[in-house]
């Protein structure tokens, strides 16, 4: 895109991270949501997290987001501690966190102006991507006036328009209807070949992950931990009916029920 900034590496890396959260009287026990922790997400690279619900997984992305800092253990970008919320990260949410005051280019723009991004670089800027997520013609609806689908566009194109070294994502399509959601996913997928940001989704689905994923961390239940790091070495777009996407959802989904099986 033009007017785009050359692009910094953007390594992330989790050395024994923990978290713990303290309970709300002398009665009430520490909740321990993350226990030995370690991985690497490479520069650019497309990963994502499974596990069943509770076991750390938004806490993980909140903690690489800077909205909680870790108990024990470190969070590193290209090697230098993670601190409070900056402009290398940005986050898109379930509910898609939009101001609903506000038209699509001005919610796009949003972030632009907490940056003091010149105005002309702004409209620039929210230009582009509004052609990049696909909403021509959409500038100046305001959020109510648009699907969900839609909406999530919105969301993504105010987080890439600042340009992220990190793209967090928490179940963002998790809110739309089966069909909506195949399509945000290959969306998605068109985005990020495009953008090629190094980028971690957390979510429920088995299918989502091995759609998007270069990598996909199973987690254990809490307190979580990386159960199986997997890579997905095959061709996209990928095919549901393809025996080796057919052999890889299998032994997720045994990794995860296994983790059940535990629990009860």
């Amino acid at each position: 895109l033009s007017g785009r900034t050359a692009q910094t590496m953007a390594t992330l890396t989790a050395h024994g991270l923990a978290k713990e959260f303290p309970g709300h009287s002398p009665d009430d026990p520490a909740v321990v949501a993350l226990r030995g922790v370690n991985f690497t997400v490479n520069h650019n690279e497309f990963c994502s997290v499974l596990g069943h619900s509770g076991c750390g997984k938004t806490t993980l992305l909140t903690m690489v987001a800077g909205f909680e800092d870790p108990s024990e253990g470190e969070l590193l970008l290209d090697g230098k501690p993670i601190g409070k919320p900056g402009w290398d990260r940005s986050m898109i949410f379930q509910d898609y966190a939009l101001f609903h005051w506000l038209t699509v280019e001005d919610n796009i723009a949003f972030g632009l102006q907490m940056k003091d991004v010149a105005k002309h670089k702004q409209e620039s800027i929210v230009n582009n991507y509004i052609q990049l997520v696909g909403l021509s013609g959409f500038e100046k609806r305001y959020p109510h006036q648009l699907s969900g689908g839609m909406r999530q566009r919105v969301s993504i194109a105010r987080a890439l328009a600042v340009e992220p070294q990190i793209l967090l994502m928490d179940e963002p399509f998790a809110a739309l209807d089966a069909q909506n959601r195949g399509l945000m996913q290959q969306e998605m997928l068109r985005i990020w070949q495009q953008e090629r940001k190094t980028c971690l989704l957390v979510t429920h689905s088995i299918e989502e992950a091995i759609t998007l994923s270069d990598r996909i961390l199973v987690m254990t239940r809490r307190p979580g931990t990386i159960k199986a790091d997997l890579y997905v070495d095959l061709p996209r777009p990928r095919d549901e009916d393809d025996p080796k996407v057919i052999a890889l959802k299998k032994h997720i989904r045994e990794l995860i029920h296994n983790e059940f099986e535990i629990e009860r």
